[in-house]
């Protein structure tokens, strides 16, 4: 597994893609912090732009990845190699080469800009991590999407789905069900669904380490009573690690039943 993580990694960090990807995030970096020096407010408008941006990405790349490189897998299934390795040696390379761009890209302006000098190291790594668990998240999803669909078309219209589901519809469904019930005590359930949704789990957990978490109302403090402490703090990232384990424990199971 790590000899295919290695070159498929390899290969990710030659592609242009890959390149192109970097150059976004450091040519938003250095745009935020030329237009706007105050360290604080240029990772507020990050935030919107990495939990978003990044997991459109992450599920994007890593299902085209999946459906480019067939004809490698297929060849590397004639040689003396577990089928999961395979996979999971993918998986890997493409999550770590999304992650590495993202964390270059963002963090070199911020270092050149002196994020380490304005005691936001705390809130900037919150914020690197967020991006880097939501790579790790949508790219296992694309891969666990792309196993059950050997149908181009049907694989990516059910990733971007996914992704739409996560960042735009389930969050209108968890408005309306708030106005719909709202004569009940609700602050429980809100807090349990919003473990369901890692795009609102990383948003909630940047926006309470900027602590602008009043301008989220009644909802806001009720996050932050929760997630604002330190077992809040670990139950939200066991939450975020479990969106990985899961989908990469079924990955590796349907990688081993995989007939092509």
């Amino acid at each position: 597994m790590f000899k295919i993580f290695k070159y498929s990694l390899s290969d990710l960090l030659r592609s242009s893609w890959s390149y192109f990807y970097l150059s976004f995030y450091l040519l938003l970096g250095f745009g935020l912090l030329f237009f706007n020096p105050d360290v604080s407010k240029s990772v507020i408008t990050l935030m919107n732009v990495i939990v978003v941006f990044s997991s459109l990405i992450a599920v994007v790349f890593g299902i085209m990845y999946y459906y480019n490189s067939r004809e490698f897998i297929e060849l590397l299934l004639a040689q003396p190699i577990k089928r999961s390795d395979i996979f999971i040696g993918q998986y890997m390379a493409v999550s770590v080469s999304l992650s590495l761009s993202l964390l270059l890209g963002v963090g070199i302006p911020f270092l050149v800009y002196g994020v380490a000098d304005a005691d936001l190291i705390k809130k900037f790594l919150v914020l690197m991590a967020a991006g880097v668990f939501l790579n790790f998240i949508f790219v296992a999803v694309a891969y666990n999407i792309a196993l059950y669909h050997e149908n181009r078309i049907k694989g990516f219209s059910y990733a971007i789905l996914f992704w739409l589901f996560m960042t735009l519809i389930y969050d209108g469904l968890f408005l309306v069900s708030l106005m719909t019930f709202k004569e009940y005590p609700l602050e429980k359930a809100s807090l349990v669904a919003t473990l369901f949704n890692p795009i609102d789990l990383s948003r909630i957990l940047i926006l309470l380490q900027l602590d602008i978490s009043a301008l989220m109302g009644y909802t806001g403090a009720i996050f932050k009573s929760f997630f604002g402490t330190t077992f809040g703090f670990l139950i939200a990232v066991s939450c975020l690690s479990l969106w990985v384990i899961v989908p990469v424990s079924n990955l590796r199971r349907k990688g081993n039943k995989k007939d092509f």
